[in-house]
């Protein structure tokens, strides 16, 4: 779908195995189902806000209102795309990319979650694939951020496979408890030596100013474009 005034539509990422693009309301209603059903074992919490603590209907209710809310207060200096992820036309999760001040630092930070029924076949590394070319290749960033919680060595495994390297660590307080976390980083050069994963990406020149990616750095508006090139 190609709109005038909301291209972000149009986007999207394709690996061998999925799909990643934003989804219309049906598929938003069964994607809020994913998450209704669980998205993480019992007892644990992988985030730092813990989102899905609470009965299953307002677990989907809440993934519902977070990708309306983000879009709903999308801004070129500030955005955070929330791309459904889907495997044989099922969404099975959510991978979002964010940043802030994207055309002047080329930096962006990316999260996800995936519905349980769907770990542990490798979606994880392939989604976020997904997202670091749209980024990097697409894009032109020249870094990438990720975090996870010390004791989440599922989200961890996937960062060290696609290259980041452990970029600090820090505490949090989750549901009244202090938790460990390890921060990432990801530079392009490790990015680069580190792809493993094929990814198609299609409608990104249409977004670019959506993204604040269309002005480089000495306002020539050339910046993204030529970064694109080089990393493809």
């Amino acid at each position: 779908m190609e709109l005038t005034h909301w291209p972000l539509y149009g986007l999207r990422l394709r690996t061998p195995r999925l799909e990643l693009r934003l989804p219309g309301l049906a598929e938003l209603d069964a994607l809020a189902g994913t998450a209704a059903r669980g998205v993480h074992e019992p007892g644990s919490m992988p985030f730092a806000f813990p989102w899905t603590d609470c009965p299953p209907a307002e677990r989907g209710r809440r993934v519902m209102a977070h990708f309306w809310k983000l879009l709903g207060e999308w801004d070129p200096q500030r955005w955070r795309l929330p791309l459904a992820v889907f495997a044989d036309g099922a969404p099975i999760g959510i991978q979002e990319i964010a940043a802030e001040d994207f055309g002047l630092v080329r930096d962006f930070d990316t999260g996800s979650w995936l519905g349980l029924e769907h770990h542990g076949r490798g979606y994880g590394t392939e989604m976020r694939a997904a997202v670091l070319h749209l980024g990097f290749a697409e894009l032109g960033a020249e870094t990438a951020r990720s975090a996870a919680m010390s004791d989440n060595p599922a989200s961890l495994a996937v960062s060290r496979k696609l290259g980041y390297r452990t970029n600090g660590t820090g505490r949090l307080a989750v549901d009244g408890r202090r938790r460990g976390e390890v921060r990432l980083l990801l530079e392009r050069a490790d990015w680069e030596r580190h792809r493993t994963v094929p990814v198609r990406a299609e409608g990104v020149a249409r977004c670019l100013a959506m993204f604040g990616a269309d002005t480089a750095e000495d306002g020539s508006g050339e910046g993204a474009k030529n970064s694109a090139v080089s990393a493809s």
